[in-house]
C-alpha cells in the first residue's frame, strides 16, 4: 500500500476533533501538519498550539512540514509536542547538516524539502542523512493548487539518487495529488502521497484515502 499522509490544512477547524478522529481510523500513515509563517511563504497556516491539539487526539505519526525561516529555532518544541518527523526546507537552512543533526539528536526524524525549482542533486552530501524528502509539485504556501508535471521526472532522478548513494530515505510528494497524479507518482518512484484539500473536500473522506493508499 501507498503511505496516505492527509494534511490538515484542509481540514474542517471547526470541528478539528473530529477530523483528527477520521484519521485515526482511516488507512492514512500519518498526518501532514503544514506550519506557515508568512515570510517564507506567502501565507500564514497554524502554529504550535494547534499542533498540541491535534497531538492530544492523534494516533497516527505527527509528520510536521515547516515552511518558515530559521526552523531550528523550533526543534525542540515539536519534539515536545510529540512530533515524529520534522520536515525543513533545504531553500530556508544556511546550515543544513547542522539542523539535520538537531533534529536527530532531538529524537525525532529529519526530512529535507524541495521547492519545485530546486534540483534533487542539491540533496547529494545529505541524502544519506535523512529519513525522507518532500518534493513539492505546487509552488508552497496555498492549498488546492495544481499539480506540476515536471514533478514526475524529479522524482525519477531522486528515486535514482537515493538507490545509487544507499540513502534509505523515502519520498514524499506533496500537492496537486489525486487518484490519477498519484497513480503517476508511484510508479515513478513516490512512497508517500499528501493529500490535503483532495481528501477534506470530497464526501467520503475516509474512502478517499483508502483509495489513494491502494495506488
Amino acid at each position: 500500500m501507498t503511505q496516505i499522509a492527509p494534511s490538515m490544512l484542509s481540514a474542517n477547524f471547526g470541528s478539528l476533533d473530529a477530523d483528527v478522529e477520521m484519521v485515526n481510523n482511516s488507512d492514512a500513515a500519518m498526518i501532514h501538519l503544514d506550519v506557515m509563517d508568512g515570510q517564507f511563504v506567502p501565507n500564514i497556516s497554524f502554529g504550535f498550539p494547534v499542533i498540541e491539539a491535534i497531538a492530544k487526539k492523534a494516533r497516527k505519526p505527527l509528520d510536521a512540514h515547516l515552511m518558515i525561516l530559521e526552523p531550528d529555532k523550533w526543534v525542540d518544541t515539536l519534539a515536545r509536542l510529540g512530533v515524529e518527523t520534522m520536515n525543513v526546507h533545504w531553500e530556508a537552512c544556511t546550515h543544513l547538516h547542522r539542523t539535520v543533526q538537531a533534529i536527530r539528536a532531538a529524537g525525532m526524524k529529519p526530512a529535507v524539502t524541495l521547492n519545485p525549482a530546486t534540483p534533487v542533486e542539491f540533496l547529494r552530501d545529505i541524502i544519506t542523512d535523512v529519513d525522507m524528502v518532500l518534493l513539492m509539485s505546487v509552488n508552497p504556501g496555498f492549498g488546492g493548487q495544481k499539480f506540476i508535471p515536471q514533478i514526475l521526472d524529479k522524482t525519477r532522478r531522486l528515486r535514482q539518487l537515493i538507490s545509487e548513494s544507499g540513502s534509505r530515505a523515502l519520498i514524499q510528494i506533496d500537492g496537486g495529488v489525486n487518484l490519477e497524479t498519484g497513480r503517476q507518482l508511484v510508479d515513478a518512484g513516490a512512497d508517500i502521497l499528501v493529500a490535503g484539500s483532495y481528501v477534506f473536500n470530497s464526501p467520503d473522506p475516509a474512502g478517499t484515502i483508502a483509495s489513494l493508499a491502494r495506488l
